[in-house]
């Protein structure tokens, strides 16, 4: 969710989507993304779509961002079915069967991704009950992966236990350094010696999996500073990690704190050797790279609903400014969570705009996402012309060879270091 979203087509009022897309539902997996876009202070380094109590406008509260949101995911179950005119509730009592109306084509929800924002800055009792609008209005699969992103300060152990309660299978904490000194000079308010404690807490309440995220490369970390991250991360025996390079992104404290010098952006150089480190300190953790930037304990840890994402499946994005896919129709909503009120509230899709890919469009994106993945992207998503590269990156040791003999171009570390450059690779056309 970048601060300025492409320019797109204008969707209809209604939101209704074109039948060749809705044609695909049930060939694909199909997860829903909850943006709640609510924080208590913002972030210096983040571009997210995200608001504190004293940006938002009337008509935008917290306290009824659930019924707003469940709205969205009764017009959601119309659209996917088919009926853009507001008819039928769409709902249902849950269990994993076909879709409420239509043709029964909608599928079961494989995943929930609530993100922000911070989620956990809502009662437990609104995640609970938004969560129970999307099992009501679809049904959740047996066996859904249901995740949630918390700051280590929003949460305490009985909301935890509340939210494992609910249906909530998986939680991200934000960690991001086990140093105070960068975590101020990324604006985060948690203490470092808090994680122990909620990763704890959510292993009592029952989690299925619990995953912290990391950014490397603030100004002023040091090396030894981001090996006693890792050390820290690694000590959580957490089922997943993820590990993001800082970006400076445009229109943040952090750029103009940047651009007058008071901070140094950070070096390519330097971030590629914090990745190696932390490559290296997850393996000895028994953390495996399934992804450029997460680690997992196996398989079963692997992220599910992030998979959609980098295998072009089926997501409805809930809230203010969230983007969704579906069938190569992709749109984003309205940003500010006013105007999103004020659309649901008066009948009509609080879809901003939306582009329709075409065949090719979609096949570059699998190549750019897939070649991310561990297990590596088809040679069959690649042209003749892209595949006369392969070569010169198995030379150059960007690409394991012994992955080709299954029809696979899989990234070695190297490659996962120069993803940009290998993606150039395969892609002449561009």
């Amino acid at each position: 969710m970048s601060p300025k979203p492409p320019e797109g087509l204008t969707p209809p009022a209604d939101g209704a989507l074109p039948a060749v897309a809705l044609a695909e539902l049930p060939r694909h997996a199909f997860g829903i993304y909850v943006h709640v876009p609510y924080c208590a202070t913002r972030c210096g380094y983040c571009d997210f779509n995200t608001y504190t109590a004293a940006e938002l406008g009337g008509g935008a509260s917290a306290a009824t961002f659930a019924t707003t949101a469940t709205a969205e995911i009764r017009l959601a179950a119309r659209l996917l079915d088919g009926r853009g005119d507001g008819s039928g509730s769409g709902s249902r009592s849950g269990g994993g069967g076909s879709s409420s109306g239509g043709d029964g084509a909608v599928p079961p929800v494989d995943t929930v991704f609530f993100g922000g924002g911070t989620p956990t800055l809502l009662p437990p009792a609104d995640l609970a009950a938004l969560l129970a609008a999307i099992d009501d209005t679809f049904g959740l699969r047996a066996g859904a992966e249901v995740t949630t992103e918390a700051n280590p300060e929003s949460v305490d152990a009985a909301a935890l236990e509340q939210l494992r309660a609910a249906g909530f299978t998986r939680i991200s904490f934000g960690m991001q350094s086990a140093r105070p000194h960068v975590l101020a000079t990324l604006d985060r308010r948690h203490t470092p010696g808090r994680l122990p404690d909620v990763v704890d807490w959510a292993r009592k309440a029952g989690f299925d999996q619990v995953s912290v995220d990391l950014i490397y490369g603030a100004p002023g970390e040091s090396d030894r500073d981001w090996a006693a991250s890792l050390a820290a991360a690694a000590e959580l025996a957490p089922d997943h990690v993820s590990a993001y390079a800082l970006t400076v992104e445009e229109g943040t404290k952090l750029a103009r704190r940047v651009r007058r010098g008071e901070l140094l952006e950070p070096d390519d150089d330097l971030l590629a050797d914090r990745y190696v480190q932390a490559d290296e300190t997850l393996r000895a953790a028994g953390l495996a790279a399934y992804e450029v930037s997460n680690w997992a304990s196996g398989p079963d840890a692997w992220c599910r609903h992030n998979l959609g994402y980098w295998h072009g499946a089926t997501w409805w994005g809930v809230g203010p400014g969230a983007h969704s896919h579906v069938g190569g129709v992709r749109w984003w909503n309205v940003r500010h969570p006013s105007e999103y009120t004020r659309r649901l509230q008066a009948g009509q899709s609080p879809a901003e705009a939306r582009e329709i890919l075409s065949a090719d469009e979609r096949r570059v994106e699998r190549v750019m996402l897939g070649v991310r993945l561990a297990d590596g992207l088809p040679v069959t998503e690649v042209t003749s012309a892209g595949l006369a590269a392969v070569s010169e990156l198995v030379e150059a040791g960007l690409v394991d060879p012994a992955g080709l003999d299954d029809g696979r171009i899989v990234l070695t570390r190297r490659g996962r270091l120069l993803t940009d450059t290998v993606v150039r690779a395969l892609l002449p056309e561009l």
